[in-house]
C-alpha cells in the first residue's frame, strides 16, 4: 500500500513581495473572514516577511491543534508581542511555565472567590447606570469598556487603593488597553519611534506598574488581608522559587488580565445590548425570566446558573459576535496536523469570529437566535464552537467573565432600556477585539410596561 500525499496548502490571494498580505490586513476581519469562502481546511497567509502563517479553518483540525498538539506548540507571535508589552503572565507563558503559572493563579478564579466579587461588580454597574443621562445618546462600547474596567479594577483592588489613586490607575489602564492592540500588530522597530502614541503608551504602562508596585509594598508591610484579588495574589507562592510572587510578577498578571479580560467583556456586553434592542421579543423574554427568578431583589452569584435564557442569549452573542478574530499558535518541532506535516516555526492561527458564522455548522448563521442552544442534539462538533478556547490554554477566567456579564446585564436591563435610532447600521471593526463601531443608543428609564 502507498499513502497518498496531502494536497498542497493553498495560498490566499492578494499577497505582494516583501509585504505579504499587509494591504489586505487593512480590513483584517474582512480578509480573514473571506478565507472561509475557499472551503479549504488550511490556507496560508503572510503577516510577517519570512514567516509562514497557516489559518486553520476545519473544526476537527482546530480541535486537534488545541487539544492534542499542546506539547509541540507554543502560543505564537501575537502572544510573544503581548508578553513584550505587558510582561510574562499566564496568558503569554507556554509549556511547563504556563502549567506552573496557571496552577498558582487558579485560586483567584475559584468558585468561592468569584462569589465574593459579585457584590463589588453589581455596585459598579448600579453606579454606572445611575450616571447615564436619561433621554440622551450613549456611546455603548465606550460605556461598556469603562464599566468592565471598573468591575475588574474593583475586584482586584477593592480595598487596596484610595479613590484618587484608583482614578489615576483606571485612567492609565484605559490608555494601555486602547493602545496595546495596535502595538501588537506593529513591527518591533516601530515601538522605538518617538511618536506621541508610543510615548503616551509607555508613560501609562510605567504609571500602572508603579501604582501596583506601591500597593503591593504597602500591603506587604501592613500584613492586612483586604479581601480582594490583590491580597490573594500576595499570598500566592511561586512554585519555582518557593517565595511569594514579586511585585513585577503580580503587575504583569494584573496588566494582562485587564487587557485580555476587559476589552472582550465590553465587546460582548455591547453586542448583547445591540441585539436585545434589535429583537424586542428576546428582550421581553429576558426581562420575564429576571422577574421570575429575582423578583425585587438584586442579582447574586447563585443566580448566575438560574437564568438559562439569559445564558443562551450570552452564548448566542459569543457565537454571532465573538470578540476574537485571530488566535495564534506556533510549532516548536515538526508537527503533524491532519494529513499535513508542518515544520518547526510554522505560525498557526484560527478565527473564532469566522468559525462561529459557518453556515455548515450553524444554520442561518447571521440570525440572532438564542433558542438554537436548547437542543443538546444539535451541539456543534468539537472545534466548531470555542468561545473561550480549549485544551490546556483554555481561558481560565471564563467563569469570572460570564459572572461579570450576567451581573451587568441583569442589573442594567431592569433599570434602563437602550434604544437604537431607526435604520442605524452598525459596522464591526477588529482591533484588539471585534467590536461595534459608533454604537450609540438612547437611554430610557425602564417602566412596568416594558416587562
Amino acid at each position: 500500500m502507498t499513502s497518498t500525499a496531502p494536497p498542497p496548502i493553498p495560498r490566499a490571494a492578494g499577497s505582494f513581495p516583501l509585504i505579504g498580505h499587509a494591504l489586505k490586513m487593512r480590513d483584517n476581519l474582512g480578509f480573514i473572514d473571506s478565507l472561509r469562502e475557499t472551503r479549504e481546511p488550511l490556507v496560508e497567509i503572510t503577516l510577517q516577511p519570512g514567516t509562514r502563517t497557516i489559518v486553520v479553518q476545519d473544526p476537527a483540525l482546530i480541535h486537534q491543534m488545541l487539544k492534542a498538539l499542546g506539547p509541540s506548540l507554543d502560543k505564537g507571535r501575537l502572544y510573544d508581542k503581548l508578553g513584550q508589552l505587558l510582561g510574562d503572565s499566564v496568558v503569554t507563558a507556554t509549556g511547563r511555565d504556563h502549567v506552573r503559572k496557571r496552577r498558582q493563579l487558579q485560586p483567584a478564579f475559584a468558585h468561592t472567590e468569584i462569589s465574593r466579587y459579585v457584590d463589588l461588580m453589581r455596585a459598579e454597574v448600579t453606579a454606572t447606570v445611575a450616571a447615564w443621562e436619561r433621554g440622551r445618546p450613549l456611546d455603548v462600547h465606550e460605556a461598556m469598556v469603562g464599566l468592565s474596567l471598573d468591575m475588574l479594577a474593583k475586584t482586584v483592588f477593592a480595598n487596596s487603593l484610595d479613590d484618587a489613586v484608583f482614578r489615576r490607575l483606571r485612567s492609565n489602564l484605559s490608555v494601555v488597553m486602547s493602545g496595546v492592540g495596535l502595538r501588537m500588530m506593529l513591527p518591533d522597530w516601530a515601538e522605538r519611534l518617538p511618536l506621541p502614541f508610543n510615548r503616551r503608551f509607555d508613560r501609562a504602562r510605567a504609571a500602572v506598574r508603579a501604582t501596583i508596585s506601591t500597593a503591593v509594598g504597602e500591603l506587604q508591610a501592613s500584613g492586612h488581608d483586604t479581601g480582594d484579588m490583590l491580597s490573594l495574589l500576595l499570598r500566592t507562592i511561586d512554585e519555582e522559587t518557593g517565595e511569594p510572587l514579586t511585585g513585577h510578577q503580580i503587575c504583569s498578571e494584573i496588566l494582562t488580565l485587564a487587557v485580555a479580560g476587559t476589552e472582550t467583556t465590553a465587546s460582548v456586553l455591547s453586542w448583547t445590548l445591540y441585539e436585545l434592542a434589535r429583537n424586542p421579543g428576546i428582550e421581553t423574554r429576558v426581562l420575564a425570566e429576571l422577574d421570575e427568578v429575582l423578583g425585587e431583589r438584586p442579582v447574586s452569584f447563585d443566580d448566575v446558573t438560574r437564568l438559562p435564557y439569559l445564558d443562551r442569549v450570552i452564548t448566542e452573542t459569543l457565537r454571532l459576535h465573538h470578540p476574537g478574530w485571530l488566535v495564534t499558535r506556533r510549532t516548536t518541532e515538526e508537527t503533524r496536523l491532519g494529513t499535513w506535516t508542518l515544520p518547526a516555526g510554522t505560525e498557526l492561527a484560527y478565527c473564532q469570529h469566522a468559525l462561529h458564522r459557518d453556515p455548515e455548522r450553524f444554520p442561518d448563521p447571521l440570525t440572532f437566535a438564542p433558542d438554537r442552544w436548547t437542543d443538546a442534539a444539535q451541539e456543534p462538533a468539537p472545534g466548531a464552537f470555542v468561545p473561550f478556547g480549549d485544551g490546556k490554554h483554555k481561558c481560565m477566567g471564563d467563569r469570572l467573565a460570564l459572572t461579570e456579564m450576567v451581573t451587568a446585564l441583569a442589573t442594567m436591563l431592569r433599570s434602563v432600556r437602550l434604544e437604537l435610532t431607526e435604520d442605524q447600521a452598525i459596522r464591526q471593526i477588529a482591533r484588539l477585539t471585534v467590536r461595534p463601531h459608533n454604537l450609540r443608543m438612547t437611554v430610557r428609564p425602564r417602566t412596568e410596561a416594558d416587562h
